[in-house]
């Protein structure tokens, strides 16, 4: 049975990482990443290239948005139903973060 994951931080090292295992055990992976600028965005866009160009049709989705985007967020549980979420979002730095 094929199961949707939702891995938030896709575009982060960890993040896409898992996305690329996940899809080779052949789930389904949504992947969401708000790509703010901390970490140079060309770094995580071409994260994000490895892990569609490995992923079969219909297996990966990525979506831009903010954890702090209710509104997209729950528009995007009630499309999608994931069976699990694995929080992997940070926002790096402390100062950054407050």
């Amino acid at each position: 049975m094929t199961r949707t994951l939702f891995v938030t931080g896709a575009a982060g090292f960890i993040g896409a990482a898992l996305s690329k295992r996940l899809l080779q055990r052949a789930d389904r992976v949504v992947g969401l990443d708000n790509l703010n600028s901390y970490y140079d965005p060309t770094l995580k866009q071409a994260r994000l290239r490895q892990v569609e160009a490995m992923a079969s049709a219909g297996a990966w989705r990525f979506e831009p948005i903010s954890l702090e985007d209710g509104d997209a967020l729950t528009a995007l549980f009630a499309e999608e139903r994931p069976d699990v979420v694995v929080n992997l979002a940070a926002q790096a730095g402390v100062r950054y973060s407050l």
